[in-house]
C-alpha cells in the first residue's frame, strides 16, 4: 500500500469495521424485536449501513488499499451479551437500548476520524459524507429509546396518574 495513503486507509478501514458492526447489530435487533415498526426501522438502517460500508470500501480501493470485510470480535461479543440480556428481560427497551449504545460508539468513531489531523482533505470529506448518512440513524434511535423510556416511566406504579 502506498505510504502516502496508509493512514487514510487505516482510518477508513476502522470506520468500515464500525459500520459493519452497526449493520450486524441492526440485523440482530431485527431478529429480537416483535414490533413491526421497529423491524422496519432496523431493516432500513441495516441496509443503509451496508451501503455506507460499501461506499467506504470503494474509497479504500481508490486509495490503493484492501477494505476490511468484517466487523470486530468485540462487537460480536457485545451482541451476544445483549441477546442474553434480551432473553432474560424480553422487552423492546432492551433491544433499542443496545442499538442506541452501539450508535453512540459509531458516533464517537466518526468524530474521532473527523478530528484526525493526519488524514487528507479528500478522506475527511469522504468521512463527513458518510457521517451525514449515519447521523440520521443515530438520532432516530436515540429518540426512539427516549420515547420507550418515557412510556415505561408513564406505566410505572410510581408515576402519578
Amino acid at each position: 500500500m502506498p505510504n502516502a495513503n496508509r493512514h487514510d486507509i487505516q482510518v477508513l478501514n476502522g470506520l468500515i469495521r464500525t459500520v459493519i458492526d452497526s449493520a450486524d447489530g441492526y440485523h440482530d435487533a431485527l431478529d429480537n424485536t416483535a414490533d413491526a415498526g421497529h423491524r422496519d426501522l432496523f431493516a432500513r438502517r441495516e441496509a443503509e449501513r451496508r451501503g455506507v460500508a460499501d461506499a467506504l470500501s470503494s474509497d479504500v480501493r481508490t486509495l490503493g488499499g484492501e477494505p476490511d470485510a468484517e466487523g470486530s470480535i468485540l462487537a460480536k461479543a457485545q451482541r451476544a451479551f445483549t441477546d442474553i440480556k434480551h432473553a432474560l428481560l424480553r422487552d423492546e427497551l432492551t433491544v433499542v437500548g443496545a442499538v442506541e449504545g452501539a450508535e453512540d460508539h459509531v458516533r464517537s468513531q466518526f468524530q474521532k476520524a473527523l478530528e484526525d489531523s493526519h488524514i487528507s482533505a479528500t478522506t475527511r470529506e469522504t468521512i463527513r459524507r458518510a457521517w451525514d448518512q449515519v447521523r440520521a440513524g443515530h438520532d432516530e434511535i436515540s429518540g426512539l429509546k427516549h420515547s420507550l423510556e418515557g412510556q415505561r416511566d408513564a406505566n410505572s406504579r410510581l408515576f402519578p396518574q
